[in-house]
């Protein structure tokens, strides 16, 4: 929970003949938050909600400044919240090229509130060869970079983003990507982020919502929440947890990374090196992560890291869910019901959880 001059505290209720959006939101003043759910849930509509799109009942508090409380008959209309909005597509004024594009946002804004430059964004989304270009010419990974921008150009207090890469094709995505976790590094201001893409929210969000049916079922650090059984994200062939750490070493030879964990040193195959230091997101599917009572002294298997069972689920047919910990990191493996019971797997064992470097993307 964030203090209330920091952060993003919303109380939204709206109600259509065949749904209804009934949240609380205390959100981080800063970082990537995710909104994530199936299709229909109401994130799309709880992002128009805060951005005043659409007319629901409550309060909205961004970062000390009010946008909304009914009880006391304030409405600050869209026009008038400080705040960037990128939709599913990117929709630039295709007579205008890059940078007049941009300008437009840049002029959305009065000069002495003005806290994000033009060229920050350029910089921050890769376009300075783009500049001079018309719309048509671009790829689509390249509009959204723009459109991006463009929102940044306001210097909002907020940046609500629609599932911006979901009308981009796979090769697209990727082109994107990069981009938007170095927002994430590059920017001191609250992102929201739409999206039903598990990869997406492990890549991008320190802190997550998950929703069902218009309302929240859970909200906090994306790390713990993925990791929990009692939640749907847990469970399915995606399931999968994300464990953080840095950067400790780069074997040119093998193409090799090592990331210092919480949990000891992962390695991982990485075709392009990265910087002693860099802070890294490894999500490491369940599927992926298998169990032994004995460290294995003659497997391919480059990951051997110690832990202890915390919980064991059923989930699906033949299959059980094993959470673990590993010093403070957590880890999910799902394994046969066989295998867990020649092991005779039970909470509070520990155990090895082996981890291909090749299964593992950064």
């Amino acid at each position: 929970m964030t203090g209330a001059m920091s952060g993003i505290q919303a109380r939204l209720h709206l109600t259509r003949p065949d749904f209804t959006l009934d949240v609380d939101l205390q959100l981080p003043g800063s970082g990537v938050t995710a909104l994530f759910g199936p299709s229909g849930c109401g994130k799309t509509s709880c992002l128009r909600a805060l951005a005043g799109l659409e007319r629901a009942q409550g309060s909205v508090r961004v970062k000390g400044e009010t946008w909304q409380d009914d009880a006391r008959d304030h409405w600050l209309p869209t026009h008038r919240r400080q705040l960037g909005y990128v939709f599913q597509e990117a929709s630039l004024f295709a007579h205008l090229n890059v940078q007049r594009n941009m300008e437009y946002g840049l002029r959305r804004q009065a000069a002495a509130r003005r806290q994000v430059s033009l060229e920050q964004a350029v910089e921050l989304l890769g376009l300075g060869a783009l500049l001079k270009r018309m719309p048509h010419t671009l790829s689509g990974g390249e509009r959204q970079r723009v459109a991006i921008a463009r929102a940044l150009a306001t210097s909002p207090r907020v940046l609500l983003m629609d599932e911006p890469l979901a009308a981009l094709d796979a090769a697209r995505k990727a082109e994107l990507m990069p981009y938007l976790e170095r927002l994430q590094r590059g920017l001191d201001i609250p992102v929201l982020y739409v999206s039903h893409s598990p990869d997406e929210v492990a890549r991008l969000a320190a802190h997550l919502v998950l929703m069902q049916s218009g309302r929240v079922t859970a909200q906090g650090p994306t790390a713990e929440l993925m990791a929990r059984l009692d939640l749907p994200l847990a469970h399915g062939d995606t399931a999968a947890a994300l464990v953080q750490g840095q950067v400790a070493a780069y074997d040119a030879q093998d193409e090799l990374l090592t990331v210092a964990t919480p949990g000891g040193p992962i390695q991982l195959a990485s075709g392009h090196p990265r910087a002693v230091g860099d802070h890294v997101h490894l999500r490491v599917l369940a599927r992926d992560v298998s169990l032994a009572r004995t460290r294995a002294a003659d497997s391919s298997i480059l990951n051997l890291l110690p832990a202890r069972i915390t919980q064991l689920a059923d989930d699906g047919p033949g299959q059980v869910l094993v959470a673990l910990d590993m010093t403070g990191a957590r880890l999910l493996a799902r394994i046969t019901q066989r295998s867990c019971r020649t092991l005779a797997l039970a909470v509070g064992d520990e155990v090895f959880a082996q981890v291909k470097g090749v299964a593992l993307v950064d």
